[in-house]
């Protein structure tokens, strides 16, 4: 409870810079309405948003292991009710925040521009407009849009980061899909088609309803009865061609052969 009788707000902190983190921490701990309820370096920000459940996030953009929209995507934007971005992009990469009504803060920031910004986040966390911000976090991130790079899968204690480029073949398994790396697999709670939309096209292909492939990973074709495929893979593994998908697949993997 603060000093006025109000439950505190929580506020997490998600910078690479121990120092970044730091002057965050440092500027908010005069406000008697704030908690910093923790502070991560990227891929762990998802489990900790999960667990801790913040008001606020500051939510740094350029980070090396994984970048801030990538973190917003398996976030979720409906699973903090106010998010201050910090970043370090320049005027021009910034219309994309202003455009959206999304706060940000520019580094170097003055304190008086971080007071505003917090300021506006408190408002924000305080009527819990969720609804509101989920629209433009979810028309940002269409607007970034950019082929998916990594996957960010939550295990017990950690966060596993997964190329896309080191996945084999992708598997709907109920409720999640199932990311097949060698002899390793990983499950993520999404769908299918969602996947599907965020993989590069030009690298991944769905061969039928339940799977996708890494062109890249295909060694062997093997034609079956009434127009299907057998797709053999670089680990050895078989995954079934739907014969409505092959003329697609072909030409898509032969495209593949001329940009290697």
């Amino acid at each position: 409870m603060s000093a006025a009788g109000t439950t505190c707000l929580k506020v997490l902190i998600v910078d690479d810079e121990p120092l970044a983190r730091a002057n965050v921490e440092a500027l908010l701990g005069g406000d008697p309405e704030i908690e910093v309820v923790g502070q991560a370096s990227g891929v762990d920000a998802v489990a900790l948003v999960a667990r801790l459940r913040p008001d606020i996030v500051f939510l740094d953009i350029q980070m090396p292991e994984v970048d801030g929209f990538a973190l917003l995507e398996l976030i979720g934007a409906d699973a903090v009710p106010a998010i201050v971005f910090v970043t370090a992009y320049d005027r021009y990469a910034l219309r994309a925040f202003d455009v959206h009504a999304l706060d940000y803060l520019l580094k170097p920031f003055s304190d008086a521009r971080f007071a505003s910004a917090l300021a506006r986040a408190k408002t924000q966390a305080r009527t819990h407009r969720r609804g509101e911000l989920d629209a433009r976090i979810a028309e940002l991130l269409r607007a970034q849009q950019s082929p998916r790079t990594r996957f960010l899968v939550p295990a017990r204690d950690k966060t596993v980061v997964v190329e896309a480029g080191q996945v084999d073949w992708i598997e709907a398994a109920d409720y999640y899909i199932c990311l097949h790396c060698g002899g390793t697999s990983h499950l993520l709670r999404d769908t299918m088609d969602e996947i599907e939309r965020q993989l590069d096209p030009q690298l991944f292909f769905r061969v039928h309803r339940s799977a996708i492939v890494n062109l890249a990973r295909v060694r062997e074709i093997h034609p079956l009865f009434r127009g299907d495929c057998e797709l053999k893979l670089a680990d050895g593994t078989t995954v079934r061609l739907s014969r409505n998908r092959r003329r697609e697949f072909e030409a898509r993997f032969a495209q593949l052969g001329v940009r290697r």
